[in-house]
């Protein structure tokens, strides 16, 4: 698998992009379960048209891209508010990044980890989900462990990490549509329907001075690049952070659903967003 990386890292974005759309088709074709949840779930958004169909090709696009990401040469990143994070971090304070499974999600951490993380010594943990597979586990801790950026697995000791590091002055970034184990989450509505929503992403919130930014990667056209968005809590949402968690994650839930609508077709519609969470250990 390695070795698959290895080459495909050396690959221009346009031809992973390329080769990401087929698989995206591919799979879609292929997987019965799949369309079904991707019907679904684009209905239950109300989502129709251009941007239905071509968030098929787009989570492809998703898939292709990781080997040039984590291993590859820096590809081109453009920024639109990264003025926020900079007067967050001078102001000393904790930096948490809410990101949906929207665009290109792994290129926010790793560009921020280059612009901020190494020259302001404010490096940025993201929450991963540590993998069965022993081969792919250390595949991922690899690609996620690098200058100005670490990861956190989702244990408890992975939490503490995180909330250590905001109380550093440090940033963290969190999926908060990622569905959490059984007892670390609540239901909340997502486009309308209930979904096993974390409470981790509130609970960080509210930890002393912490700024919390909506951010997401967009995935530019024929392979230019991308489009870090980042916007403050306050700018996108018309009321604070709830304390009650089922209130928060709500909010949180609303949120993301914001991020969403900006860039339709570029969001995981085929993700298992409304399974039952699966037990704690």
């Amino acid at each position: 698998m390695r070795a698959w990386f290895a080459v495909l890292s050396r690959w221009p974005l346009l031809a992973l992009h390329a080769l990401g759309w087929c698989a995206g088709w591919g799979a879609w074709l292929a997987s019965p379960t799949y369309r079904r949840r991707w019907w679904a779930h684009t209905r239950q958004a109300g989502l129709s048209g251009r941007a239905r169909w071509a968030s098929i090709g787009a989570a492809g696009k998703q898939v292709a891209e990781l080997p040039r990401l984590w291993f590859g040469p820096p590809v081109p990143v453009g920024w639109e508010g990264a003025a926020h994070i900079e007067a967050a971090l001078a102001q000393r304070r904790g930096v948490l990044f809410l990101t949906p499974h929207l665009g290109c999600f792994e290129v926010t951490p790793r560009a921020y980890a280059e612009r901020f993380g190494v020259p302001h010594a404010a490096p940025i943990t993201v929450l991963y989900r540590p993998s069965r597979h022993a081969a792919l586990d250390a595949l991922l801790r690899q690609a996620r462990q690098r200058p100005g950026m670490a990861a956190a697995p989702t244990t408890l000791a992975g939490v503490r990490q995180l909330m250590q590091a905001l109380r550093r002055g440090e940033a963290v970034g969190l999926l908060p549509d990622q569905v959490p184990p059984q007892g670390l989450g609540v239901w909340a509505p997502f486009f309308g329907r209930p979904a096993y929503t974390m409470t981790l992403a509130a609970r960080l919130a509210q930890q002393p001075g912490v700024q919390v930014l909506l951010a997401w990667g967009q995935r530019l056209p024929w392979g230019r690049g991308y489009v870090v968005h980042v916007q403050p809590w306050a700018q996108a949402m018309d009321e604070p952070l709830a304390t009650d968690p089922a209130q928060a994650a709500a909010q949180i839930n609303r949120a993301m659903e914001l991020l969403i609508r900006r860039c339709p077709e570029q969001y995981l519609w085929g993700y298992a967003r409304y399974k039952s969470p699966r037990a704690l250990g």
